[in-house]
């Protein structure tokens, strides 16, 4: 899961959609899907900001085809994070429960629930196969 990146205009916290490039050699203002690193020279806008988008006069706007709507999280998204928080939540010393039998239950938990039996791990993330 990564993490979003926020709109390029001071005061907006909407997520990015779109990705500004200014080509100063042609005059030319290039507005695109969301770039999927962050670079340099590079301006991240959101869904309002992207669509309400000028140039300077006598610049050209150059509008590759983009879906800028903003996409929900997806569940795996949301799993991931619950899952995390839950592991977050374990970790804190003086605990209860062993930590290991306590894993051990929520990966049986999990691989009932769903048929996915974890095939690796590093830290908090699992690494998952479909049975």
């Amino acid at each position: 899961m990564g993490l979003s990146r926020q709109c390029l205009k001071t005061g907006c916290t909407s997520p990015s959609v779109a990705t500004l490039t200014y080509v100063y050699r042609d005059s030319t203002v290039v507005l695109g899907p969301l770039a999927t690193y962050a670079e340099p020279h590079t301006y991240d806008l959101c869904h309002r900001h992207a669509e309400g988008l000028t140039a300077p006069r006598g610049w050209e706007v150059v509008r590759l085809t983009t879906d800028s709507t903003p996409r929900p999280p997806s569940t795996d998204d949301l799993l991931a994070l619950a899952d995390a928080v839950r592991e977050a939540g374990r970790a804190r010393p003086g605990a209860s429960r062993d930590r290991v039998g306590a894993q051990a239950d929520d990966q049986a938990r999990h691989e009932a629930a769903t048929g996915a039996v974890e095939v690796g791990r590093k830290g908090h993330l699992r690494v998952l196969r479909d049975s």
